[in-house]
C-alpha cells in the first residue's frame, strides 16, 4: 500500500497517519451491544462502521495481524432482575445466560445480515468478573477509589487530567446516566466502580462485599485482558464519549499508570430516522430486525447489503438520516453492480486512497460505482471491482437460478404477456411486483422484426 492510512482521533481533536504500536498484532476495541433488547438502526452504524476499519487493517496488514475485541454487555441492572425473577433457582451467570442468549444470537444473526465480519474475540462482561475486581483493587491501592455509602468509587479529582477526551472541565461535569449524585461521593463528577447488592438483587463476591460493577468498568476489564493495557484504536458511538469513554480512560490509565488507553479514539455520528431523533416515545424506534424481517419500515422488508450501504453513504463522523429515500438510492445503486468473483484481484487504488482518508467511504462507493460502470464494459475489470466491493463489505451476490426455478418464471413472464395483450394491466403488474419481490427483474422491450412485445429477466444482485 503507497499510501498511509490516516484516522481522526476524538482525543486530539485531529486527524493523523496511523502507526500501530506492533504491526504483527494491531489492536481495536470497540463497545458492543447490552443484550437487553433487540438492536436498533442506530446500534448498527458502529457494528458497520468499524467492521470497514477492521476490513482495511487486515488488508493492509494481514488478516492474521489485527485483534479486534467488541463485547457483550450482559451484566446490567435491568438483565440481572429479569434473571433473578425468571430463573432464581439457577447460579447467576446461568440465569444471565438463559436471559440474554436469545437476545445475543439475533445481535449476531442481524449483523451477519448487515455483512459484518466476526470479531477476532468477544467477551462477556460476566465472564471477566475477577479481571474486573482485580482492577479496583488497583485503583484503591493507588489513591484513585474510596470505599463510601456501600460503594466503591472512583475519585475525579485523583487524576489532574479527567476530561481531557470530552473537553469538559471537572468542574462542568455531571454524573452518568446509571450513577446518581449522592451524600456520600467526594465530588459530584465521581462516579461507581462497584455497588453493594441487597439479598435479593443478583450480586458476586468481592473484597468489598457482595455486590456487582458499575457500567464503565467491564470494558476497561476486557480491553486489558485481551489487547493489554495500551492498544491502538477504540472505537464507539458518539453518545460515549462522556461519561463511559471518558471514564474508561480513567479507570484504565489510573490502575495501570499508563499515560493513555488507547492511542485513537474513533466515535461514529449519530443516526436520525426520517430527520427526527430516534425514540420510542417518538414511534421511530427501529430495531435492525424490524428492517430485515417485517414491513414496519417503508411498507417493505429491506435486505442488509441495502442497509449497510445506506450506513456508508454518510462519512462516519457525520449525523445521518435513516430514510426511506437513502434506502431506494442505496438499492438502486446495488441494482447495477455485477456480481463477480474478487478471487485472485486486489481492490483499486481509488477506493484504498478514499478508505485510507479517515475511512472515507462516501468516497469510496463514488469509486467503486464508477468502477462498476467501466467494468461492465472492460469485464477485466470485474475482479477488481468485486475485490473493491469485498473491502466495503457489499459484494454483489450471484443468485444460482435452478432449471426448474428458471421455467417457473418463464412461465409467468409468458402469462404476463397474455394478461398484457387482454389489457388487464392489473393482474399482469401483480405477476411483476411478485416477481420483484422474489429478486427477478422484468425488462419489456420490442422484437426488431415484429414489433411485438418480449420480456427478458434478470435475476437482481
Amino acid at each position: 500500500m503507497g499510501f498511509s492510512l490516516k484516522l481522526y482521533n476524538t482525543l486530539t481533536r485531529e486527524k493523523a497517519e496511523f502507526k500501530p504500536i506492533d504491526r504483527q498484532n494491531v489492536r481495536m476495541y470497540v463497545c458492543g451491544p447490552t443484550v437487553y433488547d433487540y438492536a436498533h438502526i442506530g446500534n448498527a452504524r458502529p457494528v458497520i462502521v468499524f467492521d470497514v476499519l477492521f476490513r482495511l487493517l487486515r488488508h493492509v496488514y494481514g488478516e492474521n495481524h489485527v485483534t479486534y475485541a467488541r463485547n457483550i454487555t450482559d451484566v446490567d441492572d435491568k438483565i440481572n432482575a429479569r434473571a433473578l425473577r425468571d430463573h432464581p433457582g439457577l447460579p447467576l451467570n446461568e440465569a444471565i445466560r438463559a436471559v440474554t442468549e436469545k437476545t445475543e444470537r439475533q445481535f449476531h444473526a442481524d449483523a451477519a445480515e448487515l455483512g459484518c465480519l466476526e470479531p477476532t474475540v468477544e467477551p462477556r462482561a460476566t465472564d471477566n468478573i475477577e479481571q474486573m475486581i482485580g482492577i479496583i483493587d488497583k485503583l484503591i491501592a493507588n489513591g484513585h477509589a474510596y470505599v463510601a455509602g456501600g460503594e466503591v468509587l472512583f475519585d475525579t479529582k485523583s487524576m489532574h487530567d479527567y476530561g481531557r477526551l470530552s473537553k469538559r472541565p471537572l468542574d462542568e461535569q455531571q454524573a452518568g446516566a446509571r450513577v446518581a449524585v449522592d451524600a456520600h461521593k467526594k465530588n459530584p463528577g465521581d462516579f461507581v466502580l462497584w455497588k453493594l447488592s441487597s439479598h435479593n438483587e443478583p450480586g458476586w463476591e468481592s473484597p468489598w462485599g457482595r455486590g456487582r460493577p458499575g457500567w464503565h468498568i467491564e470494558c476497561s476489564a476486557m480491553s486489558g485482558r485481551y489487547l493489554g493495557e495500551v492498544f491502538d484504536i477504540h472505537g464507539g458511538g458518539l453518545d460515549l464519549i462522556f461519561p463511559h469513554h471518558e471514564n474508561e480512560i480513567a479507570q484504565s490509565r489510573c490502575a495501570h499508570g499508563t499515560d493513555v488507553m488507547a492511542n485513537v479514539w474513533m466515535h461514529n455520528g449519530f443516526v436520525q430516522v426520517e430527520g427526527r431523533k430516534m425514540s420510542k416515545s417518538e414511534g421511530n424506534f427501529i430495531t435492525i430486525y424490524d428492517l430485515l424481517h417485517t414491513e414496519t419500515f417503508g411498507g417493505r422488508k429491506w435486505p442488509g447489503d441495502v442497509l449497510r450501504l445506506a450506513m456508508l453513504m454518510t462519512h462516519y463522523r457525520e449525523p445521518i438520516d435513516f430514510s426511506v429515500k437513502r434506502l431506494e438510492e442505496a438499492e438502486r445503486l446495488l441494482s447495477k453492480w455485477p456480481a463477480a468473483d474478487p478471487s485472485g484481484a486486489a481492490p483499486c487504488d481509488t477506493v484504498l486512497e478514499a478508505l485510507s482518508d479517515d475511512l472515507n467511504t462516501v468516497a469510496a462507493v463514488q469509486a467503486l460505482h464508477a468502477l462498476a460502470q467501466e467494468a461492465q464494459s472492460d469485464k477485466a475489470l470485474l475482479p477488481v471491482f468485486a475485490a473493491s466491493a469485498d473491502l466495503l463489505g457489499v459484494l454483489p451476490q450471484k443468485t444460482e437460478i435452478d432449471e426448474a426455478l428458471a421455467s417457473a418464471v418463464d412461465a409467468l413472464v409468458a402469462m404476463r404477456l397474455e394478461l398484457l395483450k387482454a389489457k388487464n394491466f392489473a393482474e399482469a403488474d401483480k405477476i411483476r411486483n411478485e416477481l420483484s419481490e422474489k429478486g427477478i427483474q422484468l425488462k419489456d422491450g420490442k422484437d426488431p422484426a415484429t414489433g411485438e412485445r418480449v420480456t427478458t429477466w434478470e435475476v437482481k444482485r
